[in-house]
């Protein structure tokens, strides 16, 4: 499934080879994201990974950059998450070369002009305002606010206006240069390449890229004993919701019954989220689960829209939903949530950067690589005991966290609404 290999300055890089594929894709991930800021910097990584595509010495502006690439047919962006960030192209196969030296000069010698700094300032603004005119994604930062308060992970990824006004060169390239290491950094290749020539090529390209000591993330407290709401008020036609829960850490040996249980309860149409709320109750367009895994805490989610009237009802009815997982899930159910989770991941992987970005990811934030057989194994192996443990130890009064934003006054006494019957 993959090879990997340590180049001398610390850098990994991991490869796959898909013999049929026209494309390689080329991901590289860094241990640099919000989580790793002071809420002073709040917004830095972010910042500074939309400066990397504003210039070099060799591609002075943001257009030579991204010409480079798409004028060749090929794709390139990247993303800033609170525990990394990511660069990546995908390009035709005699292109290779040419987007990991793209990729390399953008990463390792970018310019961080004055000029572009500014500019950047008012677009990462304009983000940040797109983000507070959406109800449905403010509701998704407003909840981690709730599930984390005072910790780097319950704040946006993109900062705010006020901490991004005061983001200067200085303070950027003092980031990169103590974060964006390749001793902290890892290489994710898929396609019709060998690893030999790849990593030949990656080590060549960055041999200057020097190691250092990049800093630690601040660890989450779990320190809930009641359950926690927020509402803030917007003029919207609907009460957009997310009633969370605190979940565990990415390495944590019952993550995979975590995502079963996410499947069952509200990913996809048959889910039973989506039966109960929007089939039969009609309180709902759209209503789903989802997971987030960081190195040592997580969450499960549930988010919908609502009539600002329904939303005592609505939370009452998911409630109910998260209740019934404590008991046992029929088998048939079970298979389903399986085979459900083994196929979009199987299809998932017929694309060469979703190749590399598992292989680079997993790498990056688990320290190892599983291959396609050993997780399908795994999941094989979860049972209907195991699924009721793991909601028995998440399914708690206590742990349950409740954010709405929309037409809907502060101290609407939803609070009281989260038990369980």
């Amino acid at each position: 499934m993959y090879q990997k290999t340590v180049l001398d300055n610390g850098l990994r890089v991991v490869t796959s080879t898909m013999p049929h594929a026209h494309s390689v894709s080329l991901v590289l991930f860094i241990a640099a994201g919000s989580r790793y800021e002071s809420p002073e910097e709040a917004g830095l990584s972010h910042f500074a990974e939309h400066l990397c595509f504003k210039g070099t010495p060799r591609r002075p502006t943001a257009k030579a950059i991204s010409e480079a690439i798409e004028g060749l047919g090929g794709v390139l962006n990247g993303g800033t998450d609170k525990e990394a960030t990511v660069y990546w192209a995908k390009v035709a196969r005699p292109h290779f070369r040419l987007a990991l030296d793209v990729i390399s000069d953008m990463v390792c010698h970018s310019l961080l002009e004055p000029a572009e700094i500014e500019k950047e300032r008012l677009v990462i603004t304009e983000e940040i305002n797109m983000s507070r005119d959406s109800p449905a994604f403010r509701v998704d930062l407003l909840i981690d606010e709730v599930l984390w308060p005072d910790h780097p992970l319950g704040r946006d990824v993109a900062g705010s206006k006020e901490t991004v006004s005061h983001i200067n060169q200085g303070m950027l390239r003092g980031y990169l240069g103590r974060q964006y290491l390749p001793n902290a950094a890892v290489v994710g290749v898929a396609g019709a390449v060998d690893h030999g020539e790849t990593v030949a090529a990656i080590a060549e390209q960055f041999r200057d890229w020097l190691p250092g000591a990049p800093l630690r993330h601040s660890p989450a407290s779990d320190n809930q004993t009641a359950p926690r709401a927020r509402t803030e008020w917007k003029e919207t036609e609907q009460a957009h919701l997310c009633l969370a829960l605190r979940g565990i850490p990415l390495l944590h040996p019952d993550r995979y019954a975590l995502d079963l249980l996410s499947v069952v309860l509200g990913e996809g149409m048959s889910s039973r989220l989506f039966q109960e709320i929007r089939e039969k109750q009609g309180l709902a367009y759209d209503i789903h689960s989802y997971i987030s895994y960081f190195q040592d805490t997580g969450s499960l989610a549930v988010s919908a829209g609502v009539d600002p009237q329904q939303l005592p009802r609505t939370i009452t009815a998911i409630l109910r939903e998260l209740g019934r997982l404590r008991e046992p899930v029929p088998d048939e159910e079970l298979t389903k949530a399986r085979e459900m989770t083994k196929g979009r991941m199987l299809l998932r992987l017929e694309d060469s950067r979703a190749v590399a970005g598992w292989l680079a990811g997993q790498e990056l934030l688990t320290g190892r690589v599983r291959t396609i057989e050993e997780l399908l194994a795994i999941l094989d192996g979860v049972t209907t005991a195991d699924l009721q443990r793991v909601a028995g130890n998440l399914l708690t009064a206590e742990n349950l966290n409740l954010a709405v934003v929309g037409p809907v006054k502060e101290g609407a006494n939803l609070q009281e609404l989260l038990r369980f019957e």
